[in-house]
């Protein structure tokens, strides 16, 4: 997750199927991302490879959390995104964080190429997977696994033959595509690679007849001011909570 809306510039945006981005998580792991993930009753999450994202029905019931916990096992981490169902009791908090989704208008169309000379994007695989862990421990963009990657495209910059940018698919509710794990390389920063690498997934995204979204940390507000300047527009607020189950579940 990186960077927020400012308020002040914030503009809305229409209803619709844009209802999928209220649970993005559920929607996902019903759908594309059902392969990825494990579902008892109304609970689903994804294989602990992937993610620990997790979803309950906003009017989630004991039973419902009762389902997740099953599905975690005794002592597991659940990270909730921006679910509004809370927890029994029992269940212990591991940490909140306020964020903002943010949107690409409908009818937007791909920003014009950019970036420095001499670089190119290209399609990470399984074996760019160490590097890319590497940049995630160095960049902190977000909570990424080994298998992340089989979210959806990944895309990176390389210098030098070392990759020093990338950002890629996250989750896929229906009609929808999250741009994710957006990061540079300190040492790389200010030269227009995380632009790039946006533009190219919104162009993919696009050409799949979906629209792209995305989520930023409230503090964040230069990650924000960039995907303004990219056209996206602020949605709504969300809290983000991680969870760990009981002990005994």
């Amino acid at each position: 997750m990186t960077g927020r809306a400012r308020s002040g510039r914030a503009r809305t945006v229409a209803s619709g199927d844009i209802a999928a981005l209220d649970d993005p998580v559920g929607g996902s792991l019903r759908g594309l991302h059902a392969r990825l993930g494990r579902r008892l009753g109304r609970a689903a999450t994804y294989l602990p490879h992937v993610a620990t994202f997790s979803a309950v029905p906003a009017d989630a019931d004991e039973a419902d959390w009762a389902c997740l916990a099953r599905l975690l096992g005794p002592g597991a981490f659940a990270d909730m995104f921006g679910c509004p169902a809370l927890p029994p009791a029992e269940w212990e908090p591991v940490f909140t964080l306020e964020g903002r989704q943010m949107v690409l208008p409908a009818g937007s169309r791909p920003g014009p190429a950019r970036g420095a000379a001499g670089t190119d994007v290209v399609e990470l695989g399984p074996a760019d997977v160490p590097e890319m862990l590497d940049l995630v421990a160095r960049t902190e963009p977000g909570p990424f696994r080994p298998g992340t990657r089989e979210l959806g495209t990944y895309l990176g910059i390389r210098e030098g033959g070392r990759l020093i940018a990338m950002a890629g698919e996250r989750l896929r509710p229906p009609g929808w595509t999250e741009i994710s794990a957006v990061c540079t390389a300190p040492e790389a920063r200010g030269r227009g690679h995380a632009a790039r690498l946006v533009d190219a997934l919104v162009a993919l995204v696009l050409a799949r007849g979906e629209r792209p979204f995305l989520h930023v940390a409230e503090a964040n507000t230069a990650a924000a001011a960039l995907y303004e300047r990219l056209g996206f527009v602020s949605r709504r607020q969300v809290t983000f909570r991680g969870f760990r189950t009981p002990d005994a579940a």
